[in-house]
């Protein structure tokens, strides 16, 4: 195939780590389009495709039958070249504490322009430091989801923490016949504020309360009244037999917004400053009256480019990842994001989707 046939993505653009791949090959297959992704993971102390993307690549490569050059450890250039996508069961083993929710994240766009449904049974990390907690997926990306017409099924079999790995979900995917537009820009009122801390493995319960007792200390210092109900675990061996710990805190609002807010120990377990980390970006989403937190914005770009009709969602500061993502689906689909800077360090950022059908069903 001719160079001038690929769309060529330069990795190293902003944020110069994982996501400009992740977002390029589910486009790629999505659109049947071939990308060529160079400069990959440039900004990064080991630059090139690491075992968390080389997992997430030939999860793609079997779903869209596509050729792939490149997808090595360590390599900085890797071409993708889709044919079709094919729903039907999937099986990644990653050896390492490698990001499920990564993977996941890199598959699901792809899954839902399937002909039938899928389902991808992953080993690997679920809560793992730098990615969304398997938690987040199903607390808050699944309802934002929803608000684009997609659903899917999360199931936690075993949990995974660094260095380890051995975690273990099944993600189901039924296919759409098209995305429709979000309207994620009316912030309403607070309404509830709930959460889990959880520890496993031989890692003491106290840990769990500490990160429960600070996390509605911050959330009653602004909120004296709110009701704030954060569960704690203590996570069975059966299901999570190494040492790990962590939390999730969302907060609830009047007109459907789900914001969160999540902190992952790995070597040292201080409950307290994990609670804390996480509480304190949470009040500063409902202080702010952003209806999309940080940590999501970027993984909903992909679903406004394919959206069809007017997409929009008010969030605070954009983040290297978002920016990154923007480019990397306006140089695929053709859309164009407006980035709008409100008061109170808001930012309203809509599009006008693509409008992409789903040719298999």
């Amino acid at each position: 195939m001719a160079a001038t046939d690929f769309v060529e993505i330069d990795g190293s653009y902003l944020e110069g780590g994982g996501q400009a791949l992740r977002n390029a090959l589910s486009l790629s297959c999505i659109l049947r389009k071939p990308v060529r992704v160079v400069n990959i993971r440039a900004n990064r102390p080991n630059p090139g495709i690491s075992h968390q993307h080389l997992h997430g690549v030939k999860l793609l490569r079997d779903i869209a039958d596509a050729e792939v050059v490149g997808n090595v450890i360590n390599s900085t250039k890797l071409e993708f070249i889709p044919t079709t996508i094919r729903g039907g069961k999937y099986r990644v083993v990653a050896q390492t504490a490698a990001s499920i929710t990564l993977i996941y994240q890199m598959a699901l766009p792809v899954l839902l322009f399937a002909g039938g449904a899928s389902q991808v049974d992953a080993t690997g990390g679920t809560n793992v430091g730098f990615a969304p907690q398997v938690e987040y997926m199903k607390q808050v990306l699944l309802p934002n989801l929803m608000r684009f017409g997609i659903t899917f099924e999360l199931k936690l079999l075993h949990h995974g923490f660094f260095p380890r790995g051995n975690g273990r979900c099944l993600l189901d995917v039924k296919p759409v016949n098209l995305i429709k537009a979000g309207q994620l820009n009316k912030f309403g009122q607070l309404d509830n504020v709930a959460g889990v801390a959880y520890c496993g493995g031989r890692l003491p319960m106290s840990i769990a309360l500490d990160m429960q007792q600070t996390a509605r200390r911050e959330i009653h210092r602004l909120w004296p009244s709110q009701d704030c109900n954060i569960e704690t675990k203590k996570l069975p061996f059966d299901i999570a037999s190494d040492n790990g710990a962590g939390i999730l805190v969302t907060a609830h609002t009047t007109s459907g917004c789900v914001l969160g807010s999540g902190a992952v120990g790995e070597r040292k377990m201080h409950g307290h400053l994990l609670g804390s980390n996480a509480a304190c970006k949470l009040t500063e989403y409902v202080r702010k009256e952003v209806c999309i937190d940080a940590n999501m914005q970027d993984q909903l770009i992909i679903y406004m480019a394919l959206a069809s009709g007017c997409s929009r969602m008010l969030t605070g500061p954009l983040t290297k990842h978002t920016r990154t993502a923007i480019h990397v689906a306006e140089q695929l689909t053709g859309v164009k994001f407006e980035v709008t800077i409100e008061s109170c360090g808001q930012t309203l950022v809509t599009c006008e989707g693509l409008g992409r059908l789903n040719e298999l069903i």
